[in-house]
């Protein structure tokens, strides 16, 4: 018997105030995501290159030409001080946050 598999939750943080306005600057998914970058499976990376990427937890991206930042809700149990870090960030911004549900890969057919 399989067990049923817990579906990730993700918060989508987007470059729009809840009026409507674009939100400045133009590279703020990039900083955001960056600053959360060390919350990583295993921890932080080490050496050379471990500055080059982003969290799976916390990944910047454009949808339907808006900037967003995608937060997994697994980051809340991984650190529950950068999980308010980043939603305190919008709501301070007044940035609009949608949640949603990961579905999983189609698999082959």
């Amino acid at each position: 018997m399989s067990t049923p598999q817990s579906k990730s939750r993700e918060v989508f943080i987007q470059g729009l105030t809840k009026d409507g306005k674009t939100f400045r600057p133009s590279d703020w998914a990039e900083r955001l995501a960056g600053a959360m970058s060390c919350f990583r499976p295993g921890g932080g990376l080490r050496g050379p290159g471990a500055h080059i990427g982003y969290s799976p937890y916390c990944v910047p991206t454009v949808i339907d030409g808006v900037k967003c930042v995608v937060v997994n809700e697994a980051l809340r149990d991984i650190e529950v001080m950068a999980w308010d870090f980043v939603m305190n960030f919008a709501r301070d911004n007044n940035l609009q946050v949608i949640e949603a549900c990961l579905l999983p890969e189609p698999g082959p057919k």
